[in-house]
């Protein structure tokens, strides 16, 4: 009785999981979005279980209030030296953006989006405050019992030697940064969040078969010793996988907090490869990865809405719904 009871646990566990693997980020750098009920609304129709913002807004907050939404919340990277160097600031903001709003179902903070020491994109200056910043976050959630998980999001550049994916491991010129990260998320509890863009693989990839990147390659591609790998995206997350385990430090899950494909802007993006890109990427994340099959990836779309005022181009495509909320495609979240 008690072996069947366990069985039974694990597998609606597991149900539980693959029912909430899916959700989409909320990027707002547009100037025709939809009002803040419009888009929980937008969520609540379509069955979007997950909403990934960039930065507390309250008005958005005051419209999340009892919905069934699981919200990331990101700490702006500009934010990050205030919080790392006081724990009362990042009481302050835990306070100010999580405790204010306890209708909303905050899952999960991160602290930064996309920093790397060695990464020319702006952000590589906060660097040195993710780690201290990530600690005060989590001294402030545990103090006021919150059950959310504090982590940062990470772009794939954090890892080397990626093919194939068991040779992946951290960059060794950056080991002082992510090291000490990943030893903080496995010490917690907390998943690495990663952004995960086989579309930009496939861009600068010569001679790469787009059906690796579309999830509809009718054969293995890269057979990795016992693992063989039909679509780019198993790739990416595996080899972060394994650089984890090589940091001693593999039993930390991933999250895939952004992947996508846009709609028009620049090489091999039309109205098509989004739609099979996203509809085969919601079917096939229910059922993990060669090396973690049959566990759902968490995953977070990217983007719920174009952004007109980014650049280039390509940048303000990735929407899977236009400004008035009309879907570009059909998708289907279940």
């Amino acid at each position: 009785m008690a072996i069947t009871t366990l069985v039974i646990g694990l597998l609606l566990s597991n149900v539980v999981d693959t029912a909430n693997a899916i959700g989409t980020c909320y990027g707002m750098l547009g100037n025709d979005l939809p009002s803040p009920q419009r888009v929980v609304s937008d969520y609540n129709r379509y069955n979007i279980k997950g909403m990934r913002i960039y930065g507390p807004v309250s008005s958005l907050s005051q419209a999340l209030q009892g919905s069934p939404i699981a919200v990331m919340v990101g700490v702006p990277n500009q934010d990050l030296p205030g919080i790392a160097m006081s724990q009362s600031t990042a009481d302050s903001w835990v306070q100010n953006n999580i405790m204010k709003y306890p209708g909303v179902k905050w899952k999960y903070i991160s602290a930064g989006n996309e920093i790397r020491p060695n990464l020319d994109n702006g952000g590589a200056q906060y660097a040195r405050y993710v780690l201290p910043a990530m600690q005060n976050l989590q001294t402030s959630v545990n103090k006021f019992g919150l059950g959310i998980k504090v982590s940062t999001a990470l772009e794939t550049g954090i890892c080397i030697n990626t093919y194939p994916p068991s040779r992946g491991q951290f960059d060794p010129s950056i080991s002082g940064y992510i090291l000490p990260i990943v030893k903080f998320l496995a010490a917690n509890g907390s998943p690495l969040f990663l952004n995960v863009y086989p579309y930009f693989a496939y861009i600068y990839t010569p001679n790469m078969d787009i059906r690796y990147a579309l999830f509809t390659s009718p054969n293995v591609v890269v057979q990795d010793g016992q693992y063989g790998y039909q679509n780019l995206f198993d790739a990416i997350v595996d080899s972060v996988y394994s650089a984890l385990e090589k940091a001693g430090t593999g039993m930390v899950q991933i999250v895939v907090t952004e992947t996508g494909w846009p709609t028009a802007g620049d090489k091999a993006t039309s109205i098509a490869n989004a739609q099979t890109y996203n509809n085969n990427l919601i079917r096939h994340v229910k059922n993990g990865t060669p090396k973690r099959p049959s566990k759902a990836i968490e995953t977070f779309i990217f983007d719920m809405y174009n952004e007109n005022l980014k650049t280039p181009e390509r940048e303000k495509h990735w929407g899977l719904f236009k400004s008035n909320g009309e879907q570009k495609y059909p998708i289907d979240f279940n």
